[in-house]
């Protein structure tokens, strides 16, 4: 039998489709947890108060400048794995959480995308024009009025192009909860097939063509928000 074909049996086709949902289902909540912790990290990285801003600066000097492998192991073959933290597994909540692989990884990813996304955020809000500040105040805006009614708005509008390679990355990233037991991604779905018929290229090759597919969905689909939310910094033709 033709070794591609062995991948598109019907037996097959479900690991990868298996895999397939839980790659999908890594990246949405990573990056909806990510985001959410986002917005009130932002608020206090750009805070003027030196205890408010540095302890996310230092947050995110340390996620960005080590590899999302370590974290991965960090949380799960480290925390996870402590004594005192297994003992609480089955009684404490939020330690009960540990004990779930999924949950480990999305922490993980979760926790890297908010580093970077912060840093993209809190540099666009640095970068807001001066005029339009102070347009906001001869208007009259009050300090938190004006951050949520223009330079947050603003500042999110022109982090899209960069938040999305982010995207792109956190999909590429997913990849690495193969290393995490238990977790069927689609790496791990190749993984499978790789140990069931010894073939060493076409699982592989299959999942690169997949992730392929998946990035260009992903641009395309920023392509058309940036369209939609930045037509008005594209010069006007008379």
């Amino acid at each position: 039998m033709d070794k591609f074909a062995i991948i598109f049996q019907p037996q097959n086709l479900a690991l990868y489709w298996t895999g397939f949902l839980a790659t999908m289902e890594l990246l949405a909540i990573s990056l909806l947890a990510g985001g959410l912790l986002t917005l009130p990290l932002t608020l206090m990285r750009v805070s003027r108060n030196r205890w408010v801003s540095t302890p996310v600066w230092l947050f995110t000097y340390v996620v960005r400048g080590t590899p999302l492998l370590i974290q991965v192991y960090f949380i799960y073959y480290g925390i996870a794995q402590l004594e005192w933290v297994q003992a609480l597994w089955d009684t404490v909540w939020p330690w009960t959480l540990f004990k779930d692989p999924f949950f480990c990884a999305v922490a993980a990813f979760s926790l890297n995308t908010c580093a970077y996304t912060v840093e993209m955020l809190a540099g666009a809000i640095k970068e807001t024009p001066a005029g339009e500040i102070e347009a906001a105040q001869a208007a009259g805006f009050s300090k938190w009025n004006m951050m949520f009614r223009l330079v947050l708005p603003s500042a999110l509008r022109r982090t899209l192009p960069g938040y999305s390679n982010e995207v792109v990355m956190m999909l590429h990233a997913t990849s690495l909860a193969s290393v995490v037991p238990a977790l069927y991604d689609l790496t791990n779905a190749a993984y499978a097939i790789y140990k069931t018929y010894y073939l060493a290229f076409q699982p592989f090759i299959v999942v690169a063509v997949l992730y392929f597919i998946l990035t260009f969905a992903l641009v395309y689909v920023f392509r058309l928000l940036e369209k939609r939310f930045l037509a008005y910094l594209r010069p006007r033709t008379h």
